[in-house]
């Protein structure tokens, strides 16, 4: 539902499956609620919330002895470093946890987690190994096929290009454009409207004022809900800057 561009309906669909895992009394679906309920706080800004469900998690995970839920926990927990600007310790995180995940034989989400591990690699001005986990990344979807995170994957190819020592806005349009095709084939409006945003700014940057505020608005005004989640603020003070 948030892929879809729904984050009030998915956020009332978290908070079910977390109830209902937890009357079942079922370890495991427990987990797998607390999982899910800890990314798309990450997703919608909500960090204390998600702070609150990972933290849960891994004690959970421990005391089941679980490390497939211990591992996509830590990951959880670099995402939400990421977010808040601590990249290094969030590069520790991610390898920790990948390296965990990887080892019980676990490739679901692996092209997700190595963009985020490409994107904070980048904060930190360590491009080579940024492009070398966003290469990765791009293999992990060809090998396995699970192509939910393809447009994301191709946005944050886009953004590494900007922030390069030698930005190439040739290919991070080409990246967002990418990215853009990507999301509107699946009909993920909430990757279209980060792809947008990532494309506006660049536009912005060059003087296409009026291009980026023509892209921008009409993805940002399709959405019905959600108006107070961190991408949906984002867009609207994109908007507003572009207006004035």
């Amino acid at each position: 539902m948030w892929l879809l561009g729904y984050p009030e309906a998915a956020g009332a669909d978290i908070e079910a499956a977390l109830k209902n895992a937890r009357d079942s009394g079922h370890a495991a679906t427990l987990m797998y609620a607390l999982f899910n309920a800890t990314r798309i706080n990450i997703y919608f800004g909500n960090h204390s919330r998600a702070n609150e469900f990972g933290a849960e998690l891994v004690v959970l995970a421990d005391e089941k002895r679980s490390p497939n839920w211990k591992a996509l926990a830590t990951i959880n927990k670099g995402l939400a470093l990421a977010v808040n600007g601590n990249e290094l310790d969030a590069i520790k995180m991610f390898t920790s946890g990948m390296a965990a995940y990887q080892s019980i034989g676990s490739t679901l989400f692996g092209s997700q987690h190595l963009s985020y591990l490409a994107s904070a690699y980048a904060e930190v001005s360590q491009f080579e190994e940024a492009w070398r986990c966003i290469s990765e990344s791009m293999t992990a979807i060809e090998t396995t096929k699970e192509s939910w995170y393809d447009a994301e994957v191709n946005r944050v190819a886009g953004e590494i290009a900007l922030k390069s020592p030698k930005p190439d806005a040739a290919k991070a349009q080409a990246c967002f454009e990418r990215a853009l095709e990507v999301a509107r084939q699946q009909q993920a409006k909430s990757w279209e409207l980060r792809a947008a945003m990532s494309l506006a700014r660049l536009w912005r940057d060059q003087g296409k004022v009026r291009e980026a505020r023509e892209l921008l608005a009409p993805v940002y005004g399709w959405f019905t809900e959600g108006f107070d989640t961190r991408d949906l603020k984002e867009a609207k003070a994109l908007l507003d800057e572009l207006a004035a």
